[in-house]
């Protein structure tokens, strides 16, 4: 079963500064973790809902199913990218494992 993590990323101190290290070190990352099917991911512009916009940002990552993910995740690659992660995540962003209705 199709397994989707996503990243909810809360706004930076510095967004700029954030977004050049998304784009020029994470993002490639990402795209070299092994197993990986498709990998998504956006700025939030706006809460319909007239709510706070508490997230600055999203990523989407989409593996065949979880031990997949766990595999992809073990490998040099994601441990490179969990470590990017840890260093650039600002305090409050969360990681949600999805499985995707079928």
């Amino acid at each position: 079963m199709t397994v989707k993590l996503v990243v909810l990323y809360t706004k930076p101190e510095d967004p700029a500064a954030f977004d050049k290290h998304y784009f020029e070190v994470h993002a490639p990352l990402v795209g070299k973790i092994p197993g990986l099917q498709r990998f998504e991911s956006g700025k939030f512009v706006t809460a319909l809902d007239g709510g706070e916009k508490s997230f600055y940002r999203i990523a989407e990552l989409y593996f065949a199913d979880s031990d997949a993910m766990q595999a992809g995740f073990g490998s040099p690659e994601g441990g490179a990218t969990a470590t990017d992660y840890q260093a650039i995540a600002p305090p409050g962003s969360r990681m949600f494992v999805e499985t995707l209705d079928e």
